[in-house]
């Protein structure tokens, strides 16, 4: 049996042992395990909206801090790369700019846009020199809509990822939800990452911990569907609050849905209110300490602070109260394992699952 085993019958399951939560060898594991192969958010081509635009940034800031590179070239297309140089470690772009090549200011070896390695002084006389190499590494680019994301090893298809999501978005205005920085947060959570992923993934909790959103959702009708590397919890509202117009191609016709809540393994949740998008990032820093960030894109300001949207702030103060006091709960030497609810905890049950397939 596995050291992490997640028996696939809900009614039979137990959760996951409590060390993954705590043990320091399994978060530095995770990196590589569960973070490396998976597909993460990079943000979205309003970074870029010029020919020679660059942009760089850290992945997973202070866990996996990975520095990356996005470009646009000459022709208008997108790249992502390594933004470290093949020569000595350099960081090639500091900051956002817009130029012609990439130049190292370290000791000046040349790039073009899209990371291939074009000249380097002082170099005649070393062998077999250039190879490829001495490119900067590449990285897959995913986009829908605006919405970019990379995948450091991409042993797996973007699509496995987001694929019913973009399904079932389909009819979602994506390409016109416009980033914006004053209605976006970042907060610092004292729990373990995935604690955090576990709480988001099962509406059981709402009606005891959120009286607010509770007000706004049918809880009787909350339901949780489940995919490959993703899952659905679907908040349907109650009669007369602010609801989506829902088309009719789409399954979900004719229901009064306030919310699509998705989560894509392992840290990702995109939250579909009428107003927009709040795509909630879960980092981790520390075995008990993780960054959760809310990025914000409206694409229908009229509707903002209103419905299953509205009070994102006062959910998160919510939220983190219940998983800050489980971090502390779960070192207790008296608690290894729970059991699942079956109808109200099939995300978490999924996620759990998930994490024992990735880590082995």
């Amino acid at each position: 049996m596995p050291r992490f085993f997640i028996d696939e019958n809900i009614a039979k399951a137990k959760t996951i042992d409590t060390a993954y939560y705590t043990s320091k060898d399994y978060f530095e594991e995770s990196k590589e395990k569960i973070f490396a192969p998976s597909w993460q958010f990079i943000g979205d081509n309003d970074k870029l909206k010029e020919n020679g635009s660059a942009y760089p940034l850290v992945l997973l800031e202070n866990y996996m801090n990975e520095p990356l590179l996005l470009t646009r070239d000459k022709e208008s297309l997108l790249h992502c790369m390594s933004n470290v140089c093949t020569h000595r470690g350099n960081l090639v772009v500091y900051e956002p700019c817009r130029l012609n090549q990439l130049r190292c200011k370290y000791h000046g070896r040349l790039f073009s846009l899209d990371g291939k390695f074009i000249s380097m002084p002082e170099f005649k006389e070393v062998e077999d020199f250039p190879s490829e190499t001495d490119n900067l590494h590449k990285l897959p680019v995913f986009e829908w809509g605006k919405l970019l994301f990379t995948s450091l090893h991409p042993n797996l298809k973007a699509e496995e990822f987001f694929g019913e999501m973009m399904q079932r978005m389909n009819w979602f205005p994506v390409d016109k939800l416009a980033y914006r920085q004053d209605l976006s947060s970042n907060y610092t959570v004292k729990a373990n990452w995935a604690l955090y992923c576990e709480n988001y993934l099962e509406g059981f909790h709402i009606p005891f911990v959120h009286a607010g959103l509770n007000q706004v959702l049918d809880f009787g009708e909350y339901t949780t569907e489940i995919f490959k590397y993703s899952n659905l919890q679907l908040g349907v509202g109650k009669k007369g609050d602010v609801c989506f117009d829902v088309p009719a191609s789409s399954p979900d016709h004719g229901k009064e849905i306030a919310a699509y809540y998705f989560w894509v393994f392992p840290n990702m949740m995109f939250n579909f209110y009428p107003w927009g998008l709040s795509i909630n990032l879960v980092q981790p820093i520390n075995v008990d300490e993780c960054k959760v960030s809310f990025l914000t894109y409206v694409c229908d300001e009229s509707k903002l602070n209103t419905g299953a949207g509205s009070g994102l702030d006062t959910v998160e103060m919510e939220d983190e109260e219940v998983v800050q006091n489980v971090q502390k709960g779960i070192r207790s030497r008296f608690y290894s394992h729970g059991r699942y609810s079956v109808n109200r905890e099939q995300g978490t049950h999924h996620f759990h699952g998930l994490i024992a397939k990735f880590m082995g």
